[in-house]
């Protein structure tokens, strides 16, 4: 069925918008807005009694009027119009500061008139579909939304969107790979990459300049690769989070002694969202306990099976200490940049991302940057985030002057107004002026962001809504849990959970505490972190709030696996909300008569206060979950104590108190379900 909108039909007849608007809402007619769409029966309706015809016969009389007639008729006064309206077409899903560009206004404008409507949107934030009309029409403006032509495109609004470049064929050349190696602490990442670089690198240094850039390129066959010296998979997930995809290929180093640890879990588990190729290089090859059979063997238990098992993970076994096997692992990492078939465009305006940045004392600010498309000349004029600058000089991993770097180069930029962020994508515009006025924009959407952040609550709120409003859809989930046992129980149990069209997948699960690296991975796929007899450490905790990242936690395995099942049709089962009250730490256990045993502790976030709801926490894990029956400072019996003193801590039916653990206080809130 065609529809006509109110401004359409105001401009047919020669009306103000408000006008036909009104004249529709007196009708009854189902109108909210300008833009608001009529049937053809409603509009002709509207039309008729906007402009109800005249007799014929009265304009041909009109016509038949003597000259002379006419000429004593005063000439009526030309209708006043209403100047025309600007229509814009935005996507569905359009974020704040993309509506503001659209519609030529500063960003904070726009949300400072969200703020007025009642509604929280940060800069980066999709602007609320029901806030759309009225807010372009605040403006002065109409607007008309493009529907979706792929649903599933949005099936991950929280995710950030992967840079996709759209390039003639013909215009793309070969690059070399850019790689990131991950794995545990003390696998041997640090003497990997420096054995890598001290034989490719600093011998061909020129002038003796060791400038360590943050990243290098070995050669394999005339072929080079580009490694990116990274703290690790922490650092890895949070570029990904801030939407720089910059690796193609991941090493993950495990020690042939060790085999697979927590850390390895981890950085599989951010390979695996990444989705970009592994190749597994079992190191400590020289140790006499070295058991790469076991490693391979352990590693099909998180999904990874090596070619030498019938799988297609690529699997090198070196040892970095005496180099065995690194001639080989280079060759596979060569061998999978060819079948991968990296390309990019050279003749492009240049465009990367900064992955290392600082202040140095005589290039001033400097950012490490790896040219993901086109070429960067000395002298371009750039804009990183809230940074612009202008490419002064332009350094190798030689430490060498260059003119220009080509696809996948790392190079060291100097030139910049000031530090870029490390994640930040860079790109090349015209003219300073251009790069200048990109950055004050940034600024502003970054001031916007900072004013509005999307709580947890309302962040779960617009994941349920999407649960509920979209055929094809997922939920993510990241689980913790205290032991083995709960781990495997809870993935296999929740991998069970489906509806027509929606489904769950695990992109993490792990023994032990929340940890911020949790929360990073969270930020960077979209997912709900949920934890099962574990709790949040304060950096997670504070990450998540930063983030918005909904943090579920629960002691009974039913209770999770019921709400995950809400959820996934878009329902929020509980209607409680845990609020922390207090955080304190065990610093000495001790005896008390008629007390038993009495906690030393430190309060370090909130107020501890007696009779409240308390648990302990130790190693990330709930040992106890009960309430605080005594607190004393000194030799006082007190009713709280607050953040920065001692005090004494007795809990309810329980003496089993270490020093180390952890004593939470916290409140249960009823709270509407959604």
């Amino acid at each position: 069925m065609v529809t006509k909108r109110i401004y359409e039909l105001a401009k047919e007849l020669g009306l103000t918008s408000r006008d036909v608007l009104a004249t529709a809402q007196d009708l009854g007619l189902p109108v909210t807005t300008a833009s608001s769409g009529l049937d053809p029966g409603d509009a002709e309706a509207l039309r008729s009694m906007l402009l109800p015809e005249e007799p014929e016969e009265d304009v041909a009389d009109a016509s038949e009027q003597a000259p002379d007639q006419a000429d004593d008729t005063p000439a009526p006064e030309p209708e006043y119009t209403e100047p025309e309206v600007e229509v814009i077409v935005v996507p569905a899903g359009v974020s704040v500061l993309e509506m503001a560009r659209a519609m030529r206004q500063p960003v904070g404008e726009l949300v400072k008139q969200l703020l007025s409507m009642g509604l929280m949107a940060a800069a980066a934030a999709p602007v609320p579909p029901e806030a759309i009309e009225p807010l372009a029409e605040h403006f002065g403006i109409m607007v008309e939304v493009e529907k979706d032509a792929e649903p599933e495109e949005a099936d991950k609004p929280l995710v950030k969107p992967k840079r996709v470049f759209d390039d003639d064929p013909s215009s793309l050349v070969g690059r070399p790979p850019v790689v990131t190696v991950m794995g545990h602490v003390d696998h041997g990442k640090t003497t990997l990459l420096d054995f890598i670089r001290n034989t490719n690198v600093v011998s061909g240094e020129a002038g003796g300049i060791t400038q360590h850039i943050g990243a290098y390129q070995a050669t394999v066959d005339g072929r080079p690769i580009t490694f990116i010296d990274t703290p690790g998979h922490a650092a890895f997930t949070a570029m990904r989070a801030r939407g720089a995809e910059v690796t193609d290929i991941v090493v993950l180093v495990v020690a042939a002694d060790d085999g697979v640890m927590p850390q390895t879990i981890e950085a599989i588990s951010h390979t695996m969202a990444a989705d970009v190729p592994m190749i597994v290089a079992i190191n400590k090859m020289d140790l006499e306990n070295a058991d790469p059979v076991r490693v391979r063997a352990m590693l099909t238990e998180h999904g990874i099976v090596t070619e030498e098992l019938g799988g297609d993970v690529v699997s090198v076994e070196v040892s970095a200490t005496s180099g065995d096997g690194m001639d080989n692992l280079l060759e596979m990492v060569d061998l999978v940049a060819q079948v991968s078939e990296f390309q990019a465009n050279p003749k492009a305006p240049a465009s990367g991302v900064v992955i290392e940045s600082h202040l140095d004392r005589g290039l001033g600010p400097v950012g490490t940057v790896i040219v993901q498309r086109g070429t960067l000349k000395r002298g371009n004029s750039l804009v990183a985030g809230t940074v612009s600058g202008r490419a002064r000089s332009i350094i190798d991993h030689k430490g060498r002057r260059v003119s220009a770097a080509t696809p996948s180069t790392p190079v060291l930029v100097s030139g910049w107004a000031s530090v870029p962020a490390a994640g930040d994508m860079f790109e090349v515009v015209k003219n300073d002026r251009i790069a200048r006025s990109m950055a004050a924009e940034q600024v502003d959407a970054v001031r916007a962001r900072t004013l509005v952040v999307p709580t947890a609550r309302e962040r779960l709120g617009q994941l349920l809504e999407r649960l509920r409003s979209q055929e094809q859809t997922e939920l993510l989930l990241i689980i913790k849990a205290d032991a083995d046992g709960s781990v495997e129980a809870i993935r296999e149990a929740v991998g069970r959970i489906a509806r027509e069209g929606g489904r769950v997948n695990v992109v993490h699960a792990a023994v032990g505490g929340i940890n911020e690296n949790d929360i990073t991975l969270a930020d960077a796929t979209g997912s709900v972190v949920v934890g099962f007899n574990v709790r949040p450490d304060p950096n997670a905790r504070r990450a998540a709030a930063a983030a918005g990242i909904e943090v579920l936690t629960y002691s009974i395995i039913y209770e999770l696996l019921d709400e995950m099942e809400q959820m996934l049709v878009g329902r929020l089962a509980p209607t409680r909300e845990e609020t922390l009250v207090g955080v304190a730490e065990v610093r000495a256990t001790f005896r008390v008569p008629r007390l038993g045993a009495v906690a030393g502790c430190y309060v370090t976030e909130g107020n501890i206060v007696r009779d409240a709801k308390a648990r302990v926490v130790r190693g990330g894990s709930v040992v106890y979950d009960g309430r605080v029956a005594s607190l004393r400072r000194f030799k006082e019996d007190v009713r709280e104590v607050v953040a920065g003193y001692e005090c004494g801590v007795g809990l309810e039916r329980f003496r089993d108190v270490k020093e180390g653990d952890v004593i939470e206080t916290y409140r249960i809130d009823e709270i509407a379900a959604t």
